[in-house]
């Protein structure tokens, strides 16, 4: 099959959660700058979130620049990773909401770990797919990136319950290492 249908579909649906992200933000009422200060915890989840959903869809699209063809496994790969992604507005609301209380930072790490879990299972599928010396199974090779963040965002979970704090940092960290396009993609290109 072709990847054309995969890349418009994953490109529409993650376009309607930032938008469902950004429709979640309400405006205040007034004119002074304080009356954004409640709105902090808020702006912060958004922006988060807005960078992790951006650094989904940019990695995506650079995995599909190597992908030929598509077969029923990928499609449904594909949809599990959008619908862990779809999950991201829920609870970057309700984190923001609750100024970053213990709860909401665990489970939107939880949904981070599931996404990542779902992109690594869509990376697989793809190689299994393309084949062993495929360029996609090159360009990803040992995956040393997944396999950090992963651990990162396991542990991030878990010490929500200690300081949500640190979670959030480990959250900015798997960030900061994705922010970048994946050179390993483009290396092989």
């Amino acid at each position: 099959m072709e990847k054309n249908r995969l890349e418009a579909f994953s490109d529409g649906v993650i376009a309607i959660i930032i938008t469902i992200m950004v429709l979640e933000l309400k405006t205040p009422f007034g004119n002074n700058p304080s009356v954004l200060n409640p709105l902090i915890p808020i702006l912060l989840s958004y922006m988060l979130s807005f960078i992790h959903i951006g650094i989904y869809w940019n990695n995506h699209h650079h995995m599909f620049q190597v992908v030929k063809r598509v077969n029923g496994a990928v499609l449904w790969a594909n949809l599990h990773l959008l619908f862990w992604l779809s999950l991201i507005p829920f609870v970057t609301g309700w984190m923001g909401e609750n100024h970053f209380s213990k709860f909401p930072v665990a489970l939107y790490g939880f949904i981070l770990l599931m996404s990542a879990l779902a992109y690594t299972i869509l990376s697989h599928t793809l190689i299994k797919h393309h084949g062993k010396d495929s360029i996609i199974a090159t360009a990803f090779g040992k995956d040393f990136k997944g396999k950090i963040s992963l651990g990162l965002y396991i542990s991030a979970v878990i010490l929500a319950f200690v300081s949500p704090w640190i979670s959030l940092s480990f959250y900015v960290i798997v960030a900061a290492i994705w922010i970048v396009p994946d050179r390993r993609i483009e290396k092989v290109l």
